[in-house]
C-alpha cells in the first residue's frame, strides 16, 4: 500500500512539475494573442456567441463594455450605416458586426490603411449567428474594408 502511495505522490509531483513548466508557454501565448475590446448591449446572446468564435480562434477577450456600441461605433469612425448589434476595437481596428476570426486575422497580417472590417446586420451563418439556436440556416453575406472616409470596399465574400 505504501509503495502505491509512493508511486503516485512521485506521479502527482512530476505532473505538477510538468505543469509549472509549461505555464511560461501559455502565459507567452496568451500574451501575444490579439485582444479584443467589446461594445455591445448587455442582452445580446449573439454577441457572446462571436466572442466564444473569437477565442476558440485564439483571440483573447479583453474589456467587455455592456452599455451599446453606438458612441464607441462614432468614436472609431465606423459609419452608421454599416450598423450591427457590436463594435469591437483590435490592435487599433474598429471591428463592425459578426467578422470571421479569420477575417481579422488577415486584417491584422495584411495592416491596409483601414478604418476597419464590417459585417452590417447580423446574416444568418455568419459567426455568432450560426449553428442550431439558428436553424443552421445561412444567408450570403460581405466582409467589407472600411476605409477613412466611410467608403467601402469587399474584403471577403461568404455564400
Amino acid at each position: 500500500m505504501s509503495h502505491s502511495i509512493h508511486r503516485r505522490h512521485v506521479v502527482r509531483s512530476g505532473l505538477g512539475l510538468a505543469l509549472i513548466g509549461a505555464a511560461p508557454v501559455l502565459t507567452s501565448a496568451k500574451a501575444s494573442a490579439p485582444v479584443v475590446e467589446v461594445w455591445k448591449s448587455p442582452e445580446c446572446g449573439c454577441c457572446k456567441d462571436w466572442l466564444a468564435h473569437l477565442q476558440a480562434q485564439g483571440f483573447a477577450i479583453g474589456t467587455i463594455h455592456n452599455d451599446g456600441n453606438t458612441d464607441a461605433r462614432k468614436a472609431l469612425g465606423m459609419p452608421v450605416a454599416l450598423g450591427s448589434c457590436h463594435t469591437a476595437r483590435i490592435e487599433g481596428y474598429a471591428i463592425e458586426g459578426h467578422v470571421p476570426a479569420r477575417e481579422i486575422r488577415r486584417l491584422l497580417k495584411e495592416r491596409p490603411q483601414a478604418v476597419g472590417l464590417a459585417v452590417p446586420g447580423m446574416p444568418l451563418g455568419s459567426p455568432g449567428m450560426d449553428g442550431p439556436d439558428y436553424g443552421n440556416r445561412t444567408q450570403p453575406y460581405d466582409v467589407l474594408l472600411v476605409l477613412k472616409g466611410g467608403a467601402t470596399r469587399i474584403f471577403q465574400s461568404y455564400a
